[in-house]
C-alpha cells in the first residue's frame, strides 16, 4: 500500500510517500514553504533522483498540495506513474484533546473534533484541518486518517494530568495536561526495546524528546504515565524558543512592568524565551556549544540550564514510577549532541545511570546503546520517525475497510 504522510503547519506541508508493501520504503520526501506569502518554495527529494525545487507564489494548502501531487508523477522527478497509486493519507494532527485515544479514520465528526480542539492549539490544528479538506478535494473517496500527538499520553491518571486550579475550570474548559510528541514517545521506546530484546510492556522507561521543541514520557509497562509538556507544548522542559515550566507570578508582574498584552505574554513565553532567551544568541545547540567553547558565559548558562532541568525531571519521574531501567535519548538534540547528554547523565550513578564517554562521543543520529556494560540502568541514543509511525498507523486502519 502507498501511502501519503502529510504534517500541515500554517504555512508548510512536510510529507512523505511510503510504499508500505515494500519493507515501508521512503518513495519521496518534501518540503512546502512559505504558503499564503510570496515566493512560495517546494523543495522535493524523490529517492534514486535529483532533489528538485522550485520557487512561486503558494496562495493556500489546497495548492501546496496539488503541487506536491504533481511533483510525485512527474516523468523527470516523479516516484508513481499516477495519483491513483497514492491509496490512503495519514495526517499528523497536534491536538486531539480527551476525544481521542488512538489514531482514527477521519469521518465528518473527527474533523469537528479537530476543529474544535482547534481552541487548544491555535496555531496547529487549523492548518492540519486545511491540509485534510484540501485532500478530499484533491484525492476524493480516498481514505484519510488522524495520527494525533496526545493520544499516546491519555493513559495518564487523573492525579497526573489535573493542575490545582478550580475544577470548575477543568469542567467547562477542558484545562489540563495532555503532553505532545506522543508518537515519537512511543515510536523509540517501542523501538529500543526490540533492539535490546526487551518487553516493552513490563519494563519501566523514560523517554526524552530534544529538539527546538522537547519533552520527557514516563513509560511505565507500555503506557505513558507522565509527560512534561502540559495544556499548551510550552510546558515542562527549556527549549529552543519556549521558557518550559515557570512561575506564573512572573509573568504577571512582567505583563504589569512592560505593559503586555495576553498575545505580549504569549510571544514572549513562545518565541522570545528558552536557550534563545538566556544566551541572546541562538536556539541552535550548536550555535551555543561553539560560543561556550569559546567562553561565552551566556551560552555556558543556557547548556548548563537546558541539561538540569531535564535531570530534575528524569529524578522526578524515577520516583514515579519506583525505578527505570531504560533512558532514551531522540529527536534533533537528543540523536546528535553528545555533550548535552553528558551533562544530562554526570551524577546520576546513584540511580544505576552510568555512560561510556568515549561511546556517548561518538554517537550521531543512530541507535546505539552509550551506558556502561555494567550500568543497571541501560541508556540508549535512538533515532525517531514520527512519519513511519503515521504510515503505520494508517495502513492498519485502511486495511481494515478491505473485507
Amino acid at each position: 500500500m502507498i501511502v501519503l504522510v502529510l504534517n500541515c503547519g500554517s504555512s508548510s506541508i512536510k510529507y512523505q510517500l511510503f510504499d508500505m508493501s515494500n519493507n515501508s520504503e521512503v518513495l519521496a520526501k518534501g518540503l512546502i514553504e512559505r504558503i499564503g506569502i510570496t515566493d512560495g518554495i517546494l523543495t522535493h527529494k524523490p529517492a534514486g533522483k535529483d532533489p528538485y525545487k522550485v520557487i512561486l507564489d503558494i496562495p493556500d494548502h489546497t495548492i501546496g498540495i496539488n503541487m506536491v501531487m504533481e511533483a510525485l508523477v512527474s516523468q523527470k522527478h516523479g516516484v508513481i506513474k499516477s495519483i491513483g497509486e497514492i491509496k490512503a493519507v495519514g495526517h499528523r494532527v497536534a491536538h486531539g484533546g480527551e476525544n481521542f485515544k488512538e489514531s482514527v479514520l477521519i469521518d465528518n465528526d473527527v474533523k469537528r473534533d479537530i476543529e474544535k480542539c482547534g481552541e487548544l492549539a491555535p496555531l496547529h490544528n487549523p492548518a492540519h484541518l486545511k491540509g485534510i479538506l484540501s485532500c478530499e478535494k484533491l484525492l476524493p473517496g480516498i481514505p484519510q486518517v488522524a495520527v494525533f500527538d496526545t493520544s499516546f499520553h491519555q493513559t495518564m491518571p487523573d492525579y497526573a494530568f489535573m493542575y490545582a486550579i478550580p475544577y470548575e475550570y477543568y469542567e467547562k474548559y477542558r484545562i489540563r495536561k495532555y503532553g505532545f510528541h506522543g508518537t515519537s514517545h512511543r515510536f523509540v521506546a517501542e523501538k529500543a526495546c526490540r533492539i535490546l530484546n526487551l518487553d516493552y510492556h513490563r519494563i519501566k522507561i523514560i523517554t526524552c524528546h530534544l529538539g527546538n521543541g522537547a519533552s520527557i514520557t514516563a513509560i511505565n509497562n507500555g503506557i505513558s504515565v507522565d509527560t512534561s509538556m502540559g495544556f499548551t507544548p510550552v510546558d515542562g522542559l527549556i527549549m529552543g524558543t519556549r521558557t518550559g515550566e515557570i512561575d506564573p507570578g512572573v509573568l504577571l508582574y512582567l505583563a504589569d512592568k512592560e505593559g503586555l498584552s495576553v498575545s505580549g505574554v504569549n510571544n514572549m513565553i513562545n518565541k522570545k524565551s528558552g536557550v534563545a532567551g538566556i544566551s541572546q544568541l541562538s536556539s541552535d545547540m550548536r550555535d551555543l556549544e561553539s560560543a561556550a567553547g569559546e567562553g561565552n558565559s551566556k551560552a555556558l548558562l543556557a547548556l548548563k540550564m537546558y541539561s538540569y532541568k531535564i535531570k530534575k525531571f528524569i529524578g522526578a519521574y524515577v520516583a514515579a514510577m519506583n525505578g527505570i531501567d531504560l533512558l532514551i535519548f531522540t529527536a534533533g538534540v537528543g540523536e546528535n549532541d553528545f555533550n548535552v547528554r553528558k551533562m544530562i547523565c554526570s551524577g546520576m550513578d546513584f540511580l544505576g545511570i552510568e555512560i561510556d564517554e568515549d561511546v556517548n562521543h561518538g554517537v550521531k543520529g543512530k541507535d546505539l546503546v552509550i551506558s556502561k556494560p555494567a550500568s543497571k540502568v541501560k541508556v540508549m541514543v535512538v533515532t525517531t520517525d514520527e512519519e513511519f509511525v503515521i504510515a503505520s498507523d494508517t495502513t492498519v486502519i485502511v486495511e481494515k475497510l478491505t473485507p
